[in-house]
């Protein structure tokens, strides 16, 4: 760190998370290392282009415009940080275990290029624990001790793509050091580019946070998956209950339901904490619950679709529009698509299936690989049906129903539309 209070900052990992951060960091002065196995990304980024939605290509050229941004594949580049902050994925393995291959990837490569002096965080998504017995034992065995000669801290990512409700500076900064001396040196570089960093006793503490932010949205998102599908039953909009619920000035919060829960965080985390319970023998019951309404959600999405479709025409003569394949609105982010698997299950009927999204060309669904088709009236008309999956902020949902015979609707999306007699919310 300089006299002005300037740090050399290398983040690993280019992604959702690390990419904002990097950017936050160079608005307020800062040099940035940024390391990305992917040469895909650093061969984008030095040539001034964006991968992710939340970014322009004028927000990379910004990036790079003062000569303190470098990006790299290679590791050797944390030798020049003075604070090292790892932002990998930490995804499920097929049996919905805990995979710390990328975190474990990351320390092995900066191991052989740490000094004394540094600061080491972790910013990934993980189980309380991870810290202190995955990563504090690996960075030690070089010899460096923890608290003497490095310092390590958890600071769980609060990224939310897509959304714009407010600046990435003024979210809080959850922080938890293995020390006082490492929680002291965490806090110095957070509160160079956040409003507010919010000390925790431990790592742990700070990585339960995340895991808990993550499972309460999770459990009542199912539960509202839960009464959607109950309200079909009773034919009643349940839409319209939250909303009107939500006029209570205190003790409810609106949860929405949809077609499943994607990404990298809800349907990932909380099946983290599930794991760590079961090593101390607790059942963590409302997540196993919770989870299974949200691995069912896709069937009966496909379900409902068969419902609607079934009285007009056999299964195999129809053809679905799918709009929206993202995991949320307004990102070009893949990842725990619920739609990926609704598409699969109607290809499997028979059903002809094709798809629009603003931000993704084309996807893979099992052996079928899909191109986006223009959203024009005329495909629109061409299908038997529009189910809409991702309610992209980019979509004219006006036009859109005026022209297709039946709209299905899983996000709400449709609701300003005033002639509502082809939609079917679900």
């Amino acid at each position: 760190m300089n006299a002005a209070g300037k740090h050399t900052i290398a983040i690993l990992g280019l992604g959702y998370v690390g990419l904002p951060l990097a950017q936050l960091f160079l608005q307020n002065g800062h040099v940035v290392y940024g390391i990305d196995v992917d040469a895909r990304k650093v061969h984008k980024l030095v040539n001034r282009q964006s991968y992710l939605s939340d970014f322009t290509t004028k927000d990379i050229r910004t990036m790079f415009s003062a000569d303190k941004f470098h990006v790299s594949t290679s590791f050797s580049e944390v030798s020049h940080a003075d604070a090292i902050i790892i932002c990998v994925p930490t995804p499920l393995d097929k049996d919905f275990n805990p995979d710390l291959t990328y975190v474990r990837e990351a320390i092995n490569g900066i191991l052989p290029h740490l000094h004394e002096g540094q600061l080491i965080v972790l910013e990934s998504s993980t189980f309380p624990g991870t810290t202190e017995e995955e990563l504090q034992p690996l960075i030690e065995s070089t010899g460096l001790k923890v608290g003497k000669h490095v310092y390590l801290a958890y600071s769980p990512e609060r990224i939310d793509p897509g959304a714009q409700r407010m600046q990435m500076r003024e979210i809080p900064k959850v922080l938890g050091g293995v020390s006082e001396k490492c929680t002291a040196l965490g806090k110095a570089v957070y509160e160079s580019i956040f409003d507010r960093v919010v000390i925790v006793s431990s790592p742990k503490v700070a990585e339960l946070t995340k895991i808990l932010e993550n499972c309460q949205r999770l459990i009542n998102i199912s539960f509202m998956n839960e009464l959607a599908m109950m309200s079909e039953k009773l034919g009643i909009n349940l839409w319209e209950a939250i909303e009107a619920a939500s006029t209570k000035p205190y003790g409810f919060t609106p949860y929405y339901p949809g077609p499943g829960i994607g990404g990298h965080c809800i349907p990932v985390d909380p099946l983290y904490l599930k794991w760590r319970a079961k090593q101390f023998d607790v059942d963590l019951r409302f997540i196993d619950l919770a989870h299974q309404i949200n691995e069912h959600m896709p069937a009966y999405v496909v379900q409902r679709v068969q419902q609607c479709l079934s009285a007009k025409k056999p299964l195999h003569e129809n053809k679905v529009l799918v709009l929206g394949v993202t995991y949320k609105k307004d990102v070009n982010d893949l990842r725990e698509s619920t739609a990926i698997p609704i598409i699969q299950q109607l290809l499997e009927l028979g059903i002809k299936v094709n798809f629009h999204d603003p931000y993704i060309d084309e996807i893979q669904a099992g052996d079928h690989r899909l191109k986006r088709v223009s959203l024009t009236k005329r495909n629109i008309q061409q299908h038997d049906c529009v189910l809409i999956l991702t309610d992209h902020s980019r979509i004219p949902y006006e036009t859109l129903a005026a022209n297709a015979w039946l709209v299905i609707d899983t996000r709400n999306a449709t609701k300003q539309v005033k002639d509502r007699d082809n939609i079917v919310l679900i």
